[in-house]
């Protein structure tokens, strides 16, 4: 065990902290719609889409520490609703995507298993080359920052959109 994993874990505990707190005030009904501002749609990724595209990679995060997806593997149904290049949807008729508790649900329980592996994961583990392909590896040659940008820089910016999705709701800050 070593001290990367650690460093690696701190700020994304911050930044689920930070989900949790976006959550304030969003309602079930609103959860799945895109926002809406003077009577025109706002194309922009709502709720459902982020949270259940960040706890859609979780399990492949998990991996980078060659652990068990175990209760981080999504169904196989988010897939194609949630995988890198999938099209965040308005879903009036909560007919798209699952409900508000289901993601919320997944997305929270996924985090602590996924914190606990990279928190105990080898130094000289985390410091070897990446395995994932394409973009990843070329951006993140090695696991460790790989795992840090999908932990942290990923889910951030994606509650960026969240939080302006927030405002569009007429909703206030979430701090």
């Amino acid at each position: 065990m070593g001290s990367i994993g650690k460093i690696l874990v701190a700020p994304a505990v911050l930044t689920q902290n930070y989900a949790e707190a976006m959550l304030k005030g969003v309602t079930a009904n609103r959860f799945a719609r895109q926002g809406v501002i003077g009577g025109k749609t706002v194309h922009a990724n709502h709720p459902a889409w982020v949270y259940g595209h960040l706890a859609f990679y979780q399990h492949k995060i998990i991996s980078l520490v060659n652990k068990p997806a175990g209760i981080t593997q999504p169904p196989a149904s988010y897939e194609a609703l949630f995988k890198n290049g999938s099209e965040c949807r308005d879903d009036p008729d909560g007919t798209i995507y699952p409900s508000m508790d289901e993601l919320t649900t997944f997305y929270r329980n996924s985090f602590a298993p996924t914190f606990d592996a990279i928190a105990s994961a080898d130094d000289a583990l985390l410091l070897e080359p990446n395995p994932m392909e394409g973009r990843m590896k070329e951006l993140f040659p090695l696991r460790a920052q790989a795992i840090a940008f999908l932990l942290s820089g990923h889910p951030m910016s994606h509650l960026g959109q969240i939080s302006t999705w927030r405002r569009i709701e007429g909703l206030p800050s979430a701090f």
